[in-house]
């Protein structure tokens, strides 16, 4: 063996964890190529947009983990913006949590680099739905949006 191919082989390492870690380069990109939080975007594709987006944080600090605010009232077509502040987190909008309801977006690619974004569209209808962090769900990263259509503000 020379001493060229250990270092060809720490090269070759390298690049596969890298892009195994974080393909996206950019805030909003997913972290892995799998495409996971490509549904989100293409999940507003019929709704009716608002133009409201609602900014939530995902953080982990002397406090725990969690995502800021954990409670949101919304509207059909309003955006959901989650966005890293620290740690490493997902977004995950459980079928078992929200049972009948249809459409929910699959759970999201990590989010590891701090400023990074994921947008979810709420285009599946009126009620209440549950999402949580699926590494940290049980030390109580949860959180719900109530979703209310247009015609709720006019009552």
């Amino acid at each position: 063996m020379s001493r060229r191919t250990p270092a060809a082989l720490l090269f070759a390492l390298s690049v596969l964890l890298t892009s195994a870690c974080g393909g996206g380069d950019k805030a909003g990109e997913p972290a892995s190529g799998g495409g996971a939080a490509a549904p989100a975007a293409s999940a507003g594709s019929g709704a009716k947009a608002t133009g409201k987006i609602i900014e939530i944080t995902m953080q982990t600090n002397e406090k725990g983990s969690y995502f800021e605010p954990a409670h949101i009232e919304a509207h059909e077509g309003d955006v959901l913006r989650f966005v890293l502040k620290t740690g490493v987190h997902n977004v995950n909008f459980v079928p078992d949590s929200n049972p009948g309801a249809q459409g929910l977006p699959p759970a999201s690619a990590y989010l590891q680099i701090p400023g990074q974004k994921l947008d979810i569209p709420l285009n599946f209808g009126k009620g209440k739905f549950y999402f949580d962090c699926i590494p940290h769900v049980l030390l109580g990263m949860i959180g719900h949006v109530e979703v209310e259509d247009d015609d709720d503000d006019k009552h």
